[in-house]
This record gives C-alpha cells, sequence and structure tokens, in this order.
C-alpha cells in the first residue's frame, strides 16, 4: 500500500507554472484562501524574481533551498514540457506530482504519457492526474478550489475522475448538507495512482467512514479485479462505498474517451460488481452526496426498512408513502398500543391512528408533535421516525425536535422539502438545517431523494449480514 502521508499532509506546495492570470493563481488563491500556513514555493521561469500574492518566484525548482522536503507538486504548465519539468522534480527527490494540464491520451498524446511514466519510474515520484486537480484536504488546509473555504473535516472521502465534480460535490456536501469531507482527489487520466491505490488507503484511514466514487473508466481488467476486491473489503469493514458510474449512451461514452481517455465499461457489468461487492449505485452527484449525508448521521444506529411517517397533510403522506414502498420500503401498521396513546393526546378531529400519521392542524402544537415523535420511537414495528416539515421553521419547532430528540433511541429524519418561494423562510430553513446537522439528524429536500438513500442504506446493511456470516 502506498503511504500518502506527504501527499495528503504536505510540509510544503510547489506549484510549477505560477503566474497572474493562469491556473497556477487559481492554485494559490485556493491554498491561501482555505489558510494553508506551511510554505508555498513558486516556480515560472519567465517571472523568475517577481512576487505573486506576496510569494516569491524561482524561475527553477531546481532553485528553491535544498533543505525543504518538496512533499508535494502542482504541475501547472502545458502538457509538452512536463517530462522536461518532471525530470527536474526527480532531481529534488519529489514524492508526489499532480498533473493538472490535459493533452495527453485523451486527445491522442499517449507518447506523453509513457514519457511522463518511465521520468517518474525512473525517479520513483507518484503521479495524480494527469488532466486533474490534485487533493482538498480540509484538516491539513491544502484545497484545489477558491470556494472551498472551511477546514472543518468530516468522514467522507472522494475520488473523482472529474476535477469539476470534485469541486462540485465537496463544496455542496459541506454547504447544503452538512457533510464535510476527510479527504478529497481528483485523479483524471490515472496513468499511475488509480482508484485502488486510494481505496487501499482509505480502507486503514481511521478519518474515513464513507468513500463516495465518480467513475468513468477502469484502467484494465487487472486494476479491476483489484478495484473489486478493496470495495468489497471496504463494505465488510463497514465503510460503505458510493459509486457513480458514467457510460450508458453513446455520446457520453464518446465524451469520457475525450475527458479522460478511457473506455466506459457496460454499466450492466457495473450491477454486476455492486452485488458483489457491496457497492452501492448511484445515477448522479446529489444521490450521491444525499445517501453520504444519511451514512455520516445515522450510521451508528440500527434502521431496517420498516419506518413511520408524520406529516401535517393527508396528500404528502400519501406521496411519501407510495413513493417509499417503490423503493423497497416499509411503511408498517402501529401497534395497537401506540394507536392508544396517540388517542390520549392527539385531537379525534381531521386525525386518522395510522401509519402515515396525518397530524393535520395538531402539527403546529409543539407539546403534541414532542409527544408525537416520542410515542412512535417507542413502537415496536418501527425502526426509524420520518417527519415531514415544509415551511415556518422558528425557534420553538426547533427547540421541540431537539427535546423529543435526546429521548428517542431510533433514527429521526426529516424532510423538508420547498414549498414556497420566500426569502425569509429560506433564511430560517438554513439555519434549521444547521441545527439539525448538529445533531446527527439528516435533512432530505426530496421524498425521492430520501426514498433511494435510505433503501441503498438498508441494502448495504442487508449485504454485511449476509457476507459477515
Amino acid at each position: 500500500m502506498t503511504d500518502f502521508e506527504r501527499l495528503f499532509n504536505p510540509s510544503c506546495i510547489t506549484i510549477i507554472g505560477a503566474n497572474e492570470k493562469s491556473a497556477g493563481t487559481f492554485f494559490i488563491e485556493a491554498l491561501l484562501n482555505i489558510g494553508y500556513e506551511k510554505p508555498i514555493y513558486l516556480v515560472n521561469p519567465n517571472l523568475k524574481g517577481r512576487i505573486i500574492m506576496d510569494i516569491p518566484v524561482y524561475g527553477s525548482i531546481l532553485e528553491v533551498p535544498e533543505e525543504e522536503s518538496l512533499d508535494y507538486v502542482i504541475l501547472a504548465v502545458p502538457a509538452r514540457i512536463c517530462p522536461l519539468v518532471l525530470e527536474e522534480c526527480g532531481k529534488k527527490s519529489v514524492p508526489f506530482v499532480t498533473i493538472f494540464a490535459s493533452g495527453f491520451s485523451e486527445v491522442g498524446n499517449r507518447h506523453l504519457e509513457v514519457e511522463v511514466l518511465e521520468i517518474a519510474r525512473k525517479y520513483k515520484i507518484r503521479i495524480i492526474g494527469p488532466n486533474c486537480l490534485g487533493t482538498f484536504i480540509p484538516k491539513n488546509h491544502v484545497s484545489f478550489s477558491r470556494t472551498l473555504l472551511t477546514n472543518q473535516s468530516g468522514n467522507f472521502a472522494g475520488i473523482f475522475q472529474s476535477g469539476g465534480l470534485a469541486i462540485h460535490i465537496s463544496a455542496k456536501a459541506q454547504s447544503v448538507y452538512g457533510t464535510y469531507p476527510s479527504k478529497v482527489v481528483s485523479i483524471g487520466n490515472q496513468i499511475d495512482l488509480n482508484f485502488v491505490d486510494f481505496l487501499q488507503y482509505f480502507l486503514h484511514d481511521m478519518e474515513t467512514k464513507i468513500v463516495g466514487l465518480y467513475v468513468e473508466n477502469i484502467k484494465s481488467i487487472d486494476i479491476g479485479r483489484k478495484f473489486m476486491k478493496v470495495v468489497k473489503e471496504l463494505t465488510l469493514k463497514g465503510k460503505p462505498v458510493i459509486l457513480w458510474k458514467v457510460g450508458s449512451g453513446e455520446a457520453t461514452r464518446e465524451t469520457i474517451m475525450s475527458h479522460t481517455g478511457g473506455l466506459a465499461g457496460s454499466l450492466k457489468i457495473w450491477d454486476a460488481v455492486a452485488k458483489q461487492t457491496g457497492a452501492l449505485i448511484v445515477n448522479n452527484s446529489t444521490e450521491l452526496i444525499n445517501l453520504a449525508m444519511l451514512f455520516q448521521h445515522i450510521s451508528n444506529k440500527p434502521l431496517d426498512r420498516n419506518v413511520a411517517i408524520t406529516t401535517g397533510g393527508g396528500g404528502a403522506s400519501i406521496e411519501t408513502t407510495d413513493i417509499f414502498e417503490r423503493n423497497n420500503l416499509r411503511v408498517p401498521k402501529l401497534s395497537p398500543q401506540t394507536v392508544e396513546e396517540f388517542r390520549e393526546f392527539v385531537p379525534d378531529v381531521n386525525t386518522i391512528f395510522r401509519n402515515p400519521l396525518d397530524l393535520g392542524g395538531s402539527m403546529n402544537n409543539s407539546e403534541i408533535f414532542y409527544r408525537t415523535l416520542i410515542t412512535l420511537d417507542s413502537d415496536p414495528n418501527i425502526s426509524g421516525v420520518i417527519f415531514i416539515k415544509t415551511h415556518r421553521y422558528g425557534h420553538e419547532y426547533l427547540e421541540t425536535i431537539k427535546r423529543a430528540y435526546k429521548k428517542m433511541k431510533k433514527p429521526l429524519i426529516c424532510l423538508a422539502y420547498k414549498v414556497i418561494d420566500d426569502t425569509s423562510d429560506f433564511a430560517d430553513k438554513i439555519l434549521f438545517k444547521r441545527e439539525l446537522f448538529k445533531l446527527n439528524i439528516p435533512v432530505f429536500e426530496s421524498v425521492d431523494l430520501l426514498a433511494k438513500a435510505l433503501d441503498k442504506m438498508c441494502t448495504f446493511r442487508e449485504y454485511l449480514i449476509t457476507h459477515s456470516k
């Protein structure tokens, strides 16, 4: 297994190709914005002696002081000169290099990849890319985007062939879903380091509990076998692997060939891979993030397919139940004891004591809603409780949820889809979501996304039960 310590926690970072207007500046700003405080070295022979963002520019990496251990280098130079610059990196004993440039096998220049690999092997350099962004390590203030500003670290790791999607998923997970990455890697063409190398690391990484993948292609049958082996190992260790595999249509396959220079492979094959390894297939970035959120917030609580639903409207309860059942979930009858308990405190007006439980106007009564959550939590037929809240996210309602959750033993999940466009309601909802995330209560904004995520979490747990015997 590759030792990634110097990549994930570099003592310094060198950017070769930095200038005031190009991608080199993009990387500098990303590091400064997230608060990287260790040395940053800039290299550009055309700008030697200049100052960029208060950082001096060297003419060559060979000019960087000898006492510095150059752990990580980002090559932001054209593809054609990457071999020459990589040779200089080798002379400075650099262990890890991200090649940002495109223009390799994805446009037919396989000879450049061969040349780069020969130099890398000569000097024992490990290559991330080409055609990628490298690493995002919040804990160590390493970033590949100016939009990723928080260094709050979580347990969600990502390996993505697309740099743009690596940014999008990381930023959305943080800001919208309260799901914080441990480590994210954009790997591009993966001519050297590939999915397997990083998956093997995450298998043993104590900070990583969930792994998300965006896969365009696997480079060889041998790598494919190793991929399946390590994904199954991660699953059996209790670390879900969420796999977004693209390439079902002809236009997508052609785009993949021009993006990362590899064949997409049949989605039917990937369905079989999922069944054998326990990987969880998703169809887009939003499904990936929502499933990661669910695992992050309730992975330590038991949950099966039997859930309770409570809301303040009959239509919403019918829609939710219908979608749940179409996604292999069950909305079982409440126990007779639970029904009798509800009769004691819920007005018997416009209310039917069943699952899903439509509280009608009583949903807005704090004490009734509090007792509803507690009562559903105690029902033996139920493994988790879902409540639907669509507007008016006030302080009193939030405090009621907090008070109930402290006494609950089963997972509590909020479905808060949008029904009105109102700026004040939206502001309240943001605060509401953030407070629930602090309690490890996941908040979904789509019935369909919630149902799919619950189905896949149950599938994961069923796989563990079946294959751990």
